[in-house]
């Protein structure tokens, strides 16, 4: 059966897998904005600007994260603070704000969790022997979702599946009650709100409500998560952004005002939300609308906590913390990390009790720290662009994203001016410490391999799959001209009928050459390599292909290698054995020179009595990867040959080293899911210690028809370059078809293709 995808098909799925976060902001941030506004008598001049600033604040940064999604998907590596542009002072400062960010979310939406379920069980807010049963509440609920969220995605994904939605449908029903009660009545706009009198409180104000942008980088993160191409990706999650964020301004443009005419902030009982449903809906939709406050919030923290463990995993691979911190338990998730965060928010509640106000000033500072980073960065990568390529809409991106800078900055030095001793203080010892704490680990554990860099890559949501970069369709590649070199002989001619399956599935073209030897070879032997030649490209045509003959004369791997470049050649196809064995040559001498020096994929066939070695249905592929950049070239091929011949696929990696099993496992794992969710059927193994022998017996053993892997060459005629030990073996030692990609290093600009050197 074939594999059900698993990818998101619209923006509105975007929304509902990643904006439980920024979707409850609503349900908490109004009541510490209004007791400050209200309690000093200023709301009539301060509300209205404070909250048109956060709007536009709002759109400035969404449409920055138009531009980051874009580049997340184009192969460039995205905008943020990435170690390949900055080094690893970047990753060390963002990992240390994200995990900080993570346990705030958690603090904040359990602390607003504690806060609804009080506002209809008003004995919650005593206490027993001078601890408020709030607090023992919110320990409780932090265990339980914990608990909940260690025991796999699956697990937390049936207790609060549906939470987003649910709030999403609350939100637009405050909205619609607002408008059908007191009509469409938006903010005011007074500009007495700048004066120094009333200048204070319309920052505080704004830094207050600020937090409803928590969580909005999740989207960018989200991109791969998508179906379709590149752009199609880019556009989809940018859909499911403005729908999470263009609810919650909507809801603080229409409902904002009803808040302030029908809430007492002054009531510390019951928040200002809940006041606002009671006298807006009929009964008993208030009660749902609670109800769906605290899953929602619990929903929150699960994600917060589902976060680190994907943060702690790509941190232990990537060598910033030690590997006993990633360990997965038994459900394949890292437990340790979320009881890390579920015992310090705790404390938290244990030692500063459980009002969301208490945590929203440190977390609206560590929200517009990250988006101030993003934005820099950003505006860094366009200025480069201009640099390179003016254009008049480049410009305006530019002065958007510089826009977005200067607004994300500035309302992160508002933040830490008005709140500074609230708590946003703690980021200048927090930030520092755990600077310090990844820095210690990656000196003691050292540099990761390249496998590990591309798990831990993986883990964040920061490492792509070429074709996941490039949103290469799987039918791109195609076989459009395939060049097979013959030379008379049934060895040679083994290579034909890979060649002609081939071209009939793709509807392409098939060139046959042969050459008649060096410059003095005798006309005899020409003219009897035309005929043949001849006779060829006239019986392969009666099968109804599009088939050319072309003659050289000359060396012939230099002859077959110019041949290719010519032509254009998706695919050069060739026997291993018998190849103008007339040069005097050892029989497997041309064709090792042809794949040593290759820029164009090579359909290896080498004939022997089984005939397995000279056939293939593209059904059952063997895969090799290990873990490099390199390797991956392949899939690009694997996709069209599976898309087209409906192949199984098995990828295979051979460990260096007893300790590189699990990441390697973890690797694969990866790649395999991006296949499956791509519609592929695929399984992975990792086995063996020889991997050119490793890959010949999983071959034999699995039955695989085809062998794919890359080859690490140069290119360029006259340059012999190592093969690569794992092809040039496995090419030795294997009857089975190879499929061999090249993998060509850069040419220096003053070298010219075929240049010696």
């Amino acid at each position: 059966m074939a594999h059900v995808s698993h990818k998101l098909t619209n923006s509105f799925e975007g929304a509902l897998a990643g904006g439980g976060d920024p979707a409850t902001s609503p349900l908490y941030v109004f009541g510490p904005f209004l007791k400050l506004i209200v309690v000093a008598g200023v709301a009539h001049v301060t509300f209205g600007v404070s909250v048109w600033m956060v709007v536009v604040t709002v759109a400035v940064v969404s449409g920055m994260y138009r531009l980051v999604m874009g580049w997340v998907v184009d192969g460039s590596g995205g905008s943020g603070l990435s170690e390949e542009e900055f080094g690893s002072w970047a990753v060390k400062i963002n990992a240390g704000i994200t995990f900080v960010e993570y346990t705030l979310t958690f603090l904040v939406s359990v602390a607003a969790l504690v806060t609804f379920l009080a506002d209809r069980f008003p004995a919650l807010n005593g206490s027993w022997s001078g601890l408020p049963f709030r607090t023992v509440i919110a320990v409780g609920f932090s265990f339980v979702i914990g608990w909940l969220v260690n025991r796999g995605p699956k697990m937390a994904a049936r207790a609060f599946g549906p939470a987003t939605l649910a709030v999403l449908v609350l939100l637009w029903g405050m909205v619609v009650a607002t408008i059908w009660k007191f009509g469409v009545r938006l903010p005011g706009f007074d500009l007495r709100a700048f004066h120094p009198e009333f200048l204070h409180f319309t920052l505080s104000g704004y830094a207050r409500i600020l937090a409803l942008m928590t969580g909005i980088e999740i989207f960018a993160n989200l991109v791969a998560a998508y179906g379709g191409t590149a752009r199609e990706k880019s556009r989809k999650a940018f859909g499911s952004l403005m729908i999470i964020m263009g609810t919650t301004s909507v809801t603080m443009l229409i409902v904002g005002p009803a808040i302030l005419q029908v809430s007492d902030p002054t009531n510390p009982h019951v928040s200002v939300f809940t006041q606002t449903m009671d006298r807006l809906l009929p009964a008993p939709l208030p009660y749902i609308g609670t109800l769906i406050g605290i899953i929602v919030l619990g929903s929150a923290a699960a994600a917060s906590a589902q976060g680190l463990q994907n943060l702690a995993l790509g941190l232990r691979y990537r060598h910033y913390i030690p590997a006993a911190l990633g360990q997965r338990n038994r459900f394949d998730v890292a437990d340790k990390p979320v009881w890390v965060e579920v015992g310090l928010v705790s404390l938290c509640f244990l030692v500063f009790g459980t009002q969301e106000e208490t945590y929203l000033s440190i977390y609206a500072a560590g929200v517009f720290i990250l988006l101030s980073m993003t934005g820099w960065a950003a505006a860094k990568r366009l200025r480069r662009e201009a640099r390179t390529a003016f254009s008049l809409s480049g410009l305006a991106a530019l002065a958007g994203t510089g826009l977005a800078a200067v607004l994300a900055s500035g309302a992160t030095a508002i933040i830490f001016a008005e709140r500074f001793t609230e708590g946003a203080w703690a980021y200048f010892i927090f930030i520092p410490a755990l600077y310090g704490v990844f820095s210690y680990f990656r000196n003691q554990l050292g540099e990761p391999k390249p496998l590990e860099e591309h798990l831990g890559r993986f883990l964040v949501g920061q490492y792509l799959l070429p074709f996941e970069r490039e949103g290469r369709p799987a039918d791109e590649t195609t076989f459009d001209r395939v060049l097979v070199p013959l030379d008379g002989t049934t060895f040679a001619e083994a290579a034909l009928p890979l060649a002609e399956t081939l071209c009939h599935c793709c509807d392409g073209q098939l060139t046959l050459m042969s050459i008649s030897g060096q410059p003095d070879s005798t006309n005899e032997l020409t003219d009897s390599m035309a005929i043949y030649l001849e006779r060829m490209v006239w019986r392969l045509r009666h099968s109804n292909l599009e088939v050319d003959g072309v003659m050289r004369n000359g060396p012939v791997a230099r002859e077959v290698l110019s041949l290719a470049r010519e032509i254009e050649a998706d695919l050069l196809v060739m026997s291993t054995h018998g190849l103008f064995a007339t040069e005097g040559m050892l029989a497997d001498s041309v064709s090792n020179q042809i794949s040593r020096q290759t820029n164009t994929p090579l359909l290896l066939i080498r004939p022997t009595a089984d005939w397995r070695s000279r056939t293939s249905q593209f059904k059952r592929l063997l895969v090799n990867l290990d873990g490099s950049e390199a390797a991956e070239t392949v899939l690009r091929f694997v996709r069209a040959i599976a898309r087209r011949f409906d192949s199984e696929i098995l990828l295979l990696s051979v460990p260096e080293a007893d300790a590189e099993q699990g990441p390697m496992q973890g690797y694969l794992e990866q790649v395999t899911q991006a296949l499956q969710e791509q519609g592929f059927q695929v399984t992975c193994r990792v086995t063996g210690s020889g991997p050119a022998r490793t890959i010949k017996d999983v071959s034999e053993s699995e039955d695989r028809d085809l062998i794919l892997l890359t080859t690490h060459g140069r290119g360029g005629v006259n340059r012999p370059v190592a093969l690569g030990s794992v092809a040039d073996r496995l090419i030795q030692i294997t009857t089975r078809p190879i499929f061999l990609v090249p993998v060509m290093r850069p040419r220096p600009a003053d070298e010219e293709p075929g240049d010696p050197g």
